[in-house]
């Protein structure tokens, strides 16, 4: 059996986010594992390197398989394949055979995250699928202050969904960086691992302070009091890409 790593791009628009579900078959890992089961014959799953939302984006998602090579003999055939019969808003980039244990998820040690915000009165045309059309301005100073307060080990219970089943909602984020391009703010988020929507809830916390709708404060309050009514509220998934995927050499 080869086991390939794929990288892959999409637009996630009109998919059900990543994760294959019982009661939908549009979603990412279900399309690609629908297409590996017409190849094979054989039930194959697909592990992505993290379960992106319904509507986020990827340009550098990360997912492994294992198939049997007198069907996939080497890395050409698999990325021509796949690219063949994968929808035209989903791509792979490249391919590359990989040692039986290696896990895409399992070992991965840090990811990147961008997110893109738009502050025109009206998103542009080309973009509106792609960003947060916000549409007022936000003060990018009270911003980047805001953001120094995720960098470091947290427990981040008080940034994510209620629905997040993990028990340990301890993670590091090493960085948090954002700039103005034109009307956009861009965001970009390096942690070792992100709780659900914990991305989404920490963007829409510091427009909220962009905004002067919540105080700096409040970050640190919601990191000690483990309250999410204190976090901001959860951005659209539209303007979210998971950027990049990091192992150990």
């Amino acid at each position: 059996m080869g086991n390939y790593r794929i990288i892959l791009q999409y637009e996630g628009t009109k998919y059900q986010g990543w994760q294959r579900q019982d009661s939908t078959d549009n979603t990412i890992q279900g399309k690609i594992e629908a297409i590996l089961y017409k190849w094979s014959g054989e039930e194959i799953e697909i592990h992505g390197s993290g379960r992106t939302d319904a509507g986020v984006h990827a340009r550098g998602q990360v997912a492994n398989f294992h198939i049997d090579q007198k069907i996939c003999p080497n890395e050409k055939t698999a990325m021509e394949y796949l690219n063949q019969y994968l929808p035209e808003d989903v791509r792979v980039l490249s391919a590359e055979e990989m040692p039986d244990r290696f896990h895409s998820r399992l070992l991965a040690v840090r990811k990147t995250y961008s997110y893109s915000v738009d502050m025109a009165p009206k998103k542009s045309v080309f973009e509106r699928k792609y960003v947060w059309g916000l549409g007022e301005h936000l003060d990018l100073a009270a911003m980047r202050m805001a953001a120094e307060y995720f960098v470091g080990e947290h427990d981040f219970k008080s940034f994510c969904s209620a629905k997040t089943q993990v028990t340990d909602t301890t993670r590091t984020v090493y960085s948090l960086d954002l700039w103005k391009e034109g009307n956009q703010v861009k965001l970009r988020i390096t942690g070792n691992g992100f709780l659900y929507n914990m991305v989404r809830i920490m963007v829409g916390t510091v427009l909220d302070i962009g905004l002067g709708r919540k105080s700096i404060d409040s970050i640190p309050q919601a990191l000690a009091t483990q309250n999410r009514h204190l976090a901001g509220r959860t951005a659209p998934a539209s303007g979210l890409y998971l950027c990049d995927v990091y192992y150990r050499n």
